[in-house]
């Protein structure tokens, strides 16, 4: 069974399932699913990845994305939603939610389940990509494996 760390920030839409579901054709795949509270991240580059993108709105209503402890009731019902719909789609999936260094946790679930690849689904940051200071480019040099970045879809 191919084993793929899915490293997300927040649900997984039915395009994302199918997409990630598909990856390797008709092989097995068995997910450990990586979820940072949206709240974690920096809000000033968040809101600067929303102007870049057009979307004024979300920019002005960054302050208002839950912080800290607020954030986790958030971030555990997306977990379940993004396992639940991977699972109905007949992978295996488990996963938890990262609270702090999530590059560090990357590390350590790759070497503890052996596996096979990285993939980095995420909505665009623009600043942290340019910089090649976003997940995937960190990850690349960091776990050892193929690290896929794709970019999430909104329902």
């Amino acid at each position: 069974m191919f084993t793929s760390v899915l490293m997300i920030e927040q649900p997984l839409t039915a395009v994302d399932v199918d997409f990630v579901t598909t990856l390797h054709g008709d092989d097995a795949v068995s997910f450990i699913v990586l979820m940072q509270p949206r709240g974690d991240q920096d809000r000033l580059l968040r809101a600067i990845d929303d102007v870049a993108l057009g979307e004024l709105p979300e920019a002005i209503h960054e302050g208002d994305e839950p912080e800290g402890d607020d954030a986790l009731g958030p971030a555990a019902h997306a977990l379940a939603h993004s396992l639940n719909a991977l699972r109905a789609k007949g992978a295996k999936a488990v996963g938890q939610i990262i609270e702090d260094h999530p590059l560090d946790k990357l590390k350590t679930v790759v070497d503890e389940h052996g596996a096979d690849e990285v993939i980095v689904l995420t909505a665009p940051h623009f600043v942290e990509e340019f910089f090649h200071r976003d997940w995937a480019s960190r990850a690349r040099h960091k776990v050892g494996v193929p690290v896929l970045k794709l970019f999430a879809h909104n329902e």
